[in-house]
């Protein structure tokens, strides 16, 4: 019987061939024209992020000196930095298709310089990418990360900064070629690619303003009507308005505030029933509550002023702050501190009422922080102590 020979087959791969883009949408002057609305939204995010940031967390230095005027000013502020957020998403993904043709150029690293160049882009559209879709999961209070979100989003709000600032400090003699709209070699495109071009821009300012006038209303009232995609809706709620922790998520229960109390800590210590509490002069102000997460609406409070309960236990308005503690069981701010500016502010009340109703369980009964020009975390709910610092 004869032997049979098996020989192997040699496998040849094929070599490789970069893909090959065509078409004036993916050129370095559609990208500009796209740089400049994105450039124009991540600065306008980053100059309401720090706002929020040191509002929210105010260094030493700071902490007595936050203004609480104007009493609408935070709901401006993060209502800006939550929808140019929004139309951000927009941007970046229409300036990454107008530039990932470059993502293929062959050889990938040409030379030291243009390895630098490779690496900082990567960074920014990494960072980038991070900074837009962790923000979008935040307005959504969805956290499937193990990390906590505020220190990691301020951290990486620094890097996209600094990542921008040397893109453009490397790129710029492009950008300045292709920032006009008769920049050199524009007007002789073909008509069908100017054509191209023009629809991809219109079609891109189209879908910015179609996200924001279905978010936006969640804090510019007037447009509530048209909040289609944002997660709050600035009319629904307890007693007319939003609610993102309730009492149940607190671990607060009726039964638990049947012996409820205040307690003030000062010179002059002292303890008041909620009866008590309800028989001390009262205010009533219309102030905002503007959350971290892009919604905010106006209300009807009333209750009595902090630098009252201040002067009561011997402190000096003007002059101390206060710190807050909530019955919260647990969370990140269940004890605040308000600065002196703000315990001293006439509009700054440990609220009863909320709209002319006692509030509710969910609002913060029996007591609750509302202060103008604070963003909503530092509202504080279920109020059982104060302390003058």
């Amino acid at each position: 019987m004869g032997t049979m020979t098996f020989r192997p087959r040699r496998i040849t791969l094929p070599a490789f061939r970069p893909p090959v883009f065509t078409g004036r949408p993916h050129d370095a002057r559609t990208a500009t024209a796209v740089g400049r609305w994105l450039g124009a939204a991540f600065a306008v995010c980053f100059a309401t992020g720090l706002v929020s940031h040191y509002l929210q967390h105010p260094p030493d230095w700071l902490s007595n000196s936050l203004p609480p005027r104007p009493v609408w000013g935070y709901r401006l502020t993060q209502g800006l930095h939550v929808a140019t957020g929004l139309a951000a998403i927009v941007l970046l993904l229409v300036k990454l298709w107008a530039v990932y043709p470059r993502l293929f150029v062959w050889p990938p690293v040409r030379s030291w310089r243009h390895a630098l160049e490779r690496l900082s882009v990567a960074v920014l559209v990494a960072s980038a990418l991070f900074q837009v879709l962790t923000g979008l999961l935040n307005i959504a209070e969805w956290y499937p990360w193990p990390f906590s979100f505020v220190p990691v989003h301020f951290a990486v709000a620094w890097v996209v900064a600094g990542s921008v600032l040397l893109h453009v400090a490397v790129k710029a003699p492009q950008i300045g070629a292709h920032w006009r709209r008769t920049s050199e070699g524009t007007l002789a495109l073909p008509a069908e690619d100017v054509r191209d071009r023009r629809s991809l821009l219109l079609g891109t300012g189209a879908a910015v303003g179609a996200v924001t006038l279905t978010t936006v209303g969640q804090t510019f009232t007037p447009l509530k009507s048209l909040d289609l995609l944002a997660p709050r809706h600035p009319d629904h709620g307890p007693q007319g308005l939003p609610v993102n922790r309730t009492a149940a998520a607190a671990g607060v229960t009726a039964s638990g505030l049947r012996a409820w109390r205040l307690e003030v800590t000062g010179p002059r210590p002292y303890t008041l029933t909620l009866d008590a509490l309800r028989e001390l002069p009262r205010t009533t102000a219309r102030l905002p509550i503007a959350c971290v997460e892009g919604w905010s609406a106006d209300a009807r409070w009333e209750g009595v002023r902090v630098r009252d309960l201040v002067a009561r236990a011997g402190g000096r308005p003007g002059h101390d702050g206060v710190r807050v503690t909530s019955l919260e069981q647990a969370g990140a701010y269940r004890v605040m501190e308000m600065g002196a500016d703000y315990a001293d502010d006439p509009l700054s009340l440990l609220a009863l009422t909320l709209n002319g109703q006692v509030l509710s369980l969910d609002h913060g009964f029996p007591a609750r922080i509302i202060a103008p020009n604070r963003p909503g975390v530092l509202q504080t709910k279920w109020v059982h102590r104060l302390e003058v610092l």
